[in-house]
């Protein structure tokens, strides 16, 4: 019996000490080989992935210890993908935390209104967090692989700050853009002035992409839109400079000529009539907002002031007035 008794004795003693050596290997500090270690968990990767990533990474970590603690857990199969950063000092517990509530590094990727798709790429190219998938990709195959075969990029991403996991794709990123201004885009158009003359959200789209051009200001978006909805419903041409840009391209050298305002292309609204093909930039939300709540206004005419504001007439004697109160002063 006193043989039984000190056997319990014994293995109690042991259990104690194996929990508090287990305690304290679970609440110390892992080494790390640098002061900051990143390491990536591709989707699907188990916990045993994880180790093996983190061996060669060069993180000491006891595996079967690990494994033993995600069951007494209960944190089995709870591991998030992602990159994530571990710093000195972080313990076996904080690390398992980290991995099952997926604190994974971020990064900020601010996506202009008024920008093109063109200088879009060109500025998540240059982002060193994200991994570049459109690189690889022509515009109708993104378009394609983002659910909108046969649509221009252009205007179909909604312009804001993103914050995304780090080295995560551009592609996923514009999977994200497109989502939110196809949302906000059925939201206005449902909600819609009445007596539009745009025959579907698409041309909605694209006039709050001349509209972003045209004005910074948002008092004035509404006027914007006003004077460009007067002039569809009388057939009367666009003419806004913003379009002939655009359909120039990479020849526009920032000097817009006479020249230019007479050489057709599809985006010429000097010489074609109606809206452009498709938008000519990213349009902000208080854009498409102008462009389906216009204001109720008699203006065809609106010239810039020079402090960013427009004078908005509407007769051309008064708009030839102003453009010579207010481009021509000094002259």
């Amino acid at each position: 019996m006193k043989l039984v008794l000190r056997t319990l004795v014994f293995l109690s003693l042991l259990a104690a000490l194996s929990i508090g050596l287990f305690y304290t290997w679970f609440t110390r500090p892992l080494q790390l080989p640098t002061a900051t270690v990143e390491f990536r968990v591709p989707q699907g990767t188990g916990l045993r992935g994880v180790l093996r990533i983190l061996s060669q990474s060069g993180v000491d970590v006891h595996p079967d210890l690990l494994v033993l603690a995600t069951r007494i857990l209960g944190r089995e199969g709870k591991i998030h993908a992602g990159t994530y950063g571990i710093e000195q000092g972080i313990t076996p517990q904080q690390l398992l935390e980290a991995l099952a509530q997926g604190k994974v590094l971020q990064v900020e990727v601010r996506l202009i209104e008024g920008w093109t798709y063109r200088q879009w790429r060109q500025q998540m190219g240059q982002n060193p967090g994200l991994e570049h998938e459109l690189d690889q990709l022509p515009e109708t195959a993104v378009m394609t692989r983002l659910g909108y075969a046969g649509l221009a990029a252009e205007g179909m991403f909604f312009p804001d700050t993103y914050r995304v996991d780090k080295y995560s794709s551009d592609l996923e990123l514009l999977k994200r853009a497109a989502k939110a201004m196809q949302q906000h885009l059925d939201r206005e158009w449902a909600g819609r002035s009445a007596g539009l003359p745009y025959r579907n959200a698409y041309e909605a789209l694209i006039m709050a992409s001349i509209v972003e051009k045209e004005t910074g200001i948002d008092t004035d978006r509404p006027m914007v839109a006003g004077v460009f909805v007067n002039r569809l419903r009388i057939g009367m041409r666009l003419q806004t400079d913003p379009t002939v840009i655009y359909g120039l391209g990479e020849r526009f050298d920032g000097n817009l000529r006479k020249v230019d305002l007479q050489t057709d292309t599809p985006y010429n609204t000097y010489t074609r009539a109606g809206l452009p093909p498709t938008p000519i930039a990213m349009p902000s939300l208080a854009s498409l907002q102008a462009a389906l709540h216009p204001a109720q206004t008699n203006a065809l005419y609106f010239v810039a002031r020079g402090d960013g504001s427009s004078h908005f007439s509407p007769t051309l004697d008064e708009h030839n007035q102003a453009v010579n109160r207010y481009q021509r002063r000094g002259r």
